[in-house]
């Protein structure tokens, strides 16, 4: 089992468990994806402007929309992020970035049927070939690299969600305690936390 595509982690657990089938989570997936859009309105920005993004810059102030999920979007929501992407994207980059993204997501979704996913894959490939920059190859090239594991996780549905919650959870109370010198300060703080938490 592997959550973040990380090649020494993968090597590693190769090495140590040489029988074991890797699973990449679709989490870091779409992160990467969500990565590759972002960048893309960068540079697309950059190049326009000659600046950072602003509140005046319409893909900047709705960029929320564009890592939203594409099918939990409301109608008013898709048609929004639809005049926001033809009023400030002229050479429509963010547009193909994203429509890469949700491909993948599409893709990432499929049931376990070999044909459904080869023809998910196909599509995706297709989007990235398409769109043609550097950031989307990237994108395919690091799916296209990570496939095996990633089939095995569309046929396995095998993910390490409950741990990367439970970690995100020990962080959280990490920094809770930050700056407190002795265990029982420590300790109060964590309890105090996890009180709020179970309230809320």
């Amino acid at each position: 089992m592997l959550g973040d595509p990380s090649a020494p982690f993968a090597a590693a657990i190769r090495r140590v468990l040489p029988d074991v089938v890797i699973v990449v989570d679709h989490f870091h997936l779409v992160r990467l994806a969500s990565m590759a859009v972002t960048e893309v309105r960068q540079r697309v920005t950059r190049e326009r402007h000659a600046r950072r993004g602003r509140k005046i810059d319409l893909v900047w102030a709705h960029r929320g929309l564009l890592l939203r999920a594409g099918n939990r979007l409301s109608p008013q929501a898709l048609a929004k992020l639809v005049i926001v992407l033809d009023r400030d994207d002229p050479t429509n980059e963010i547009g193909a970035a994203w429509g890469c993204k949700e491909r993948l997501r599409q893709l990432l979704a499929a049931p376990a049927d070999r044909a459904v996913i080869r023809s998910r894959l196909w599509t995706f490939y297709d989007t990235c070939a398409t769109a043609d920059m550097p950031e989307t190859s990237r994108l395919a090239t690091t799916i296209e690299t990570w496939w095996p594991e990633i089939e095995a996780f569309l046929m396995t549905k095998i993910t390490n969600a409950r741990t990367e919650g439970c970690n995100r959870v020990i962080k959280q109370i990490k920094r809770v305690t930050c700056g407190f010198r002795n265990q029982a300060s420590d300790e109060r703080r964590i309890l105090l936390h996890i009180a709020a938490k179970n309230t809320a």
